[in-house]
């Protein structure tokens, strides 16, 4: 494997306000719950990204959210203000900001798999030593990771990000810029009811996958 340098892991995130985030998952929880759980998956995320020797930890979040999340992240995690509205914007600000700053590998991580493992983000940053773009899809036709080495304008345009179409739009246009791709394991992120009765049963038995979001899981189901 590729030593890790100039490595940069940042987690697409925004402030814990009801409404704003996993609004999926009002078929199944109160907004007060919702608002909870994203703090533990935000905190797991981190605890997760800070693991990595030798990766650089940041968040992209809308420029809103900037003073909020600083404060859920403390000293040495870099909070950075996307340009532009929704997700297309701003992982397109994450490439330009990062590969601008001089970073030579970034990845884009969502903050809804926190239970993902260790080393499939190594491997990412490993593969992407050796290809223009790399994705990690998820079992809905989205990604829960994509990594490149510099900006490419335009990868993001147009893209319909968060439908089923995410992954087949993001490759359609890696094509169109001629980027060589390559992937990583296939995995889930938790956006509805059935993936979070799913996290909850895997964590039941690896708890230390996520502990944070663990333990809040075991305490609501215990609460109800």
């Amino acid at each position: 494997m590729t030593p890790l340098r100039d490595c940069t892991l940042v987690i697409m995130a925004k402030a814990p306000k009801a409404g704003m985030v996993k609004t999926r998952l009002a078929a199944c929880l109160p907004q007060p719950a919702i608002i909870e759980l994203y703090g533990c998956f935000l905190e797991d995320t981190l605890a997760l990204a800070q693991s990595l020797e030798g990766v650089e930890t940041a968040i992209m979040s809308p420029a809103c959210d900037i003073e909020a999340l600083s404060l859920v992240t403390g000293n040495g995690v870099c909070v950075v203000g996307q340009t532009g509205e929704g997700l297309g914007a701003a992982l397109t600000s994450v490439f330009a900001h990062f590969a601008a700053a001089g970073r030579r590998r970034i990845i884009a991580f969502n903050s809804d798999s926190p239970h993902l493992p260790a080393s499939t983000l190594l491997m990412a940053f490993d593969v992407l030593s050796s290809c223009d773009l790399v994705i990690g899809p998820t079992n809905d036709g989205g990604y829960y990771l994509v990594g490149a080495k510099t900006s490419h304008p335009g990868l993001f345009d147009g893209s319909p990000l968060g439908t089923a179409n995410a992954l087949e739009a993001l490759l359609a246009r890696a094509r169109d810029l001629d980027l060589s791709v390559r992937f990583t394991d296939s995995f889930y992120d938790v956006d509805v009811a059935a993936d979070l009765s799913r996290l909850a049963d895997e964590l039941l038995l690896a708890p230390e996958r996520a502990p944070r979001t663990a333990r809040w899981l075991v305490d609501w189901a215990a609460s109800q």
